[in-house]
């Protein structure tokens, strides 16, 4: 970890131009920067001194960006952001599949990118502390006594229903993809019932009201849901 507690950074792209502007954008904001220009090169880096952080693009030279993904993550648990570009969706769920914790569209704002990067760094400073209760609004949510309560009053949730919430608020600002979860949920006989997870979120929402919908369970369209701890609000 860098000083001022901002993470070292692993940038892994193929494209000189973009890691020359990114690395300006993130040394600008404090963070320490190492650059990768292949997959190679960024597997002996992780292995030799794991960053804190890695960003790394999905269409490199010489290996896909989820086989680097696949590669790195027995040996590093650092949190990844991919980089895509429109029109790679299955690669982005690929990707998020393989380990990855957010993605981003290129062309993006730097802006954007800095609050994700934020995001991320939240959850890994969290990541080894005990949190059993999560608050939406007026929801509250006990993991260790298995009970949701809406102004103190207890809400009834099926075991499925729960489980899917559970799975979402530990992940917390992750985007888990349809694959990911029915796996969790209904074992690899649910892969593809995608209908399956529609239908137990509506209702998951249904139940929890309008703290579900109003950004704190957010649906990633085509990819999957992830659960806001902290929710933008409109002004």
């Amino acid at each position: 970890m860098s000083p001022g507690n901002k993470p070292d950074i692993l940038l892994v792209d193929d494209e000189a131009q973009i890691r020359r502007l990114l690395r300006s954008v993130l040394e600008g904001q404090g963070y320490s920067v190492r650059e990768a220009q292949s997959g190679r090169v960024a597997l002996g880096e992780i292995a030799l001194d794991p960053p804190s952080l890695i960003i790394l693009d999905l269409g490199l030279p010489d290996t896909p960006g989820t086989e680097v993904l696949r590669a790195l993550r027995p040996i590093c648990r650092a949190p990844v952001l991919v980089l895509s570009v429109r029109g790679q969706e299955q690669s982005k769920i690929d990707a998020l599949d393989a380990g990855a914790d957010d993605y981003l569209t290129k062309p993006f704002g730097t802006g954007e990118l800095l609050a994700r990067l934020r995001v991320l760094m939240r959850r890994t400073q969290t990541r080894s502390e005990t949190q059993n209760i999560f608050q939406m609004g007026p929801i509250e949510v006990n993991l260790e006594r298995r009970q949701v309560l809406r102004d103190g009053r207890p809400i009834e949730l099926t075991p499925r229903e729960y489980a899917l919430l559970r799975l979402l608020i530990l992940h917390s600002d992750r985007v888990l993809t349809h694959s990911q979860i029915l796996r969790e949920l209904w074992g690899n006989q649910g892969e593809n019932q995608n209908h399956y997870l529609r239908v137990y979120m509506m209702r998951l929402r249904r139940k929890l009201g309008e703290e579900a919908s109003d950004g704190y369970i957010q649906t990633q369209s085509g990819v999957g849901y992830c659960f806001v701890s902290n929710p933008i609000r409109p002004r």
